[in-house]
């Protein structure tokens, strides 16, 4: 029997209406669009907010950060976040407050400019194609599509993209340049992508000689359990494979310490390293090194962010269990979701063909919950099966009460569905 129609035996149509008629009549207004930090994980960053202060702004290389200059970004940082990244502090730019700014100026220049190894600049090709594992970061599909890049979907296992069908594809296909990855605690799936999924990317035959992976990790400290989930490292996967410049690493502390005034990161091979540093010079005179001072200051080196993440642990963890604890409760037998080890997201998935109307119950009773097939490119989930819940803005208590509602609408949709066959 298929989830649908098990799904359909467990809910009775009146009383699904009836629950659902007293949730809209409570007026509720809460929010699981987007994952934010909460108020009280901005408050952990405080003390970052008087720092490096009136007087501090000379870095260790005697470099006044309130000036032009140093495109690259201060050196502490880069060996902070390096450490962190597995990636060597040269190899590494520090930029300015988000690392989606840093993928869209990226993405602009290789349009614009040559990567190494391309033939022609990617604007002058006849078409450009990415692929896209889905469900994936609904924002890297946005700036794809933006650009008139062709987005092909591919599906992901649990471990990270099906690699079959990545291999066949790059292999044949010169069009392909570029594959999203989200590669620990994946949004919103929450997977980490294995070891072998690593070493095939990076190893892979590709027909594009400019091929590149976008390997957003951006939840690389973002733990939620006590297991060190680990992520092979991609930069020294690939130059074992004779393709050193075949990724982009971007991160950034958005989720660390505060979200509109973090540092983004962007970590490659020296070749790309120096591509990337020619075109910024032509673009930009030099990022926040204030920004960047501050934050070698508030965490003073590796160890020091990863203290500073269990005190983001602590708050989160709780959310996630108020999700769970509902869920389980309420949709056992009607719907799966994931258990993520690390990140902000939990997966949703409903019976086939429900939830976009999920969605729209949830928003007429007062509860905003990201568009229905937001995490597939070109916003067309071919199911219409998944729903990415993001807890750590609101309370853990009206997390809970949200996801009571989600419950209710998620009941009333599949009974409705059963109803009309």
């Amino acid at each position: 029997m298929s989830l649908s129609a098990a799904a359909q035996d467990l809910v009775d149509l009146e009383s699904a209406r009836k629950e659902y008629a007293t949730l809209r009549d409570a007026g509720l207004k809460l929010d699981l669009t987007r994952g934010k930090p909460s108020p009280e994980q901005l408050d952990l960053s405080a003390a970052i907010l008087s720092l490096p202060g009136a007087n501090d702004y000379v870095s260790a290389e005697g470099i006044d950060t309130r000036n032009y200059g140093g495109v690259e970004g201060l050196i502490e940082i880069r060996e902070i976040f390096g450490k962190l990244l597995g990636i060597p502090a040269q190899q590494l730019l520090a930029a300015g407050n988000a690392s989606l700014n840093l993928m869209h100026d990226v993405l602009v220049h290789a349009l614009l400019t040559p990567v190494p190894g391309a033939e022609r600049r990617w604007v002058d090709e006849e078409e450009v194609v990415f692929l896209c594992p889905s469900p994936g970061y609904d924002r890297h599909f946005a700036l794809t599509e933006r650009f008139g890049i062709r987005m092909v979907p591919v599906a992901l296992t649990g471990e990270g993209p099906d690699m079959d069908e990545v291999e066949r594809l790059v292999a044949s296909d010169a069009r392909i340049k570029a594959i999203w990855c989200v590669p620990k605690y994946s949004n919103p799936t929450g997977e980490t992508y294995s070891d072998e999924v690593v070493r095939r990317l990076a190893a892979m035959p590709t027909a594009a000689p400019d091929f590149r992976i976008l390997w957003d990790n951006a939840y690389a400290v973002h733990d939620l359990t006590d297991e060190q989930v680990p992520l092979l490292n991609v930069l020294e996967a690939c130059a074992e494979a004779g393709n050193p410049d075949r990724v982009f690493v971007f991160a950034s502390t958005s989720k660390i310490t505060l979200a509109g005034a973090g540092v983004a990161f962007f970590g490659s091979s020296a070749a790309n390293v120096a591509w990337l540093n020619k075109v910024l010079v032509k673009q930009t005179i030099g990022p926040d090194k204030v920004n960047h001072l501050r934050h070698v200051r508030f965490f003073g080196d590796a160890d020091g962010v990863l203290a500073h993440m269990q005190k983001h642990r602590a708050l989160l963890e709780p959310r996630f269990e108020a999700v769970y604890e509902v869920l389980e409760a309420e949709l056992t037998g009607i719907a799966t979701w994931t258990r993520p080890k690390g990140g902000y997201f939990v997966s949703l998935e409903v019976p086939d063909g429900c939830a976009a109307e999920v969605v729209r119950l949830a928003k007429e009773a007062g509860i905003a919950l990201t568009p229905a097939g937001s995490a597939f490119p070109y916003g067309k989930d071919p199911r219409d099966h998944q729903i990415r819940l993001a807890p750590s803005f609101p309370s853990v208590d009206e997390v809970r009460e949200a996801m009571r509602a989600v419950a209710v609408c998620v009941k009333l949709a599949v009974a409705e569905q059963a109803a009309a066959k």
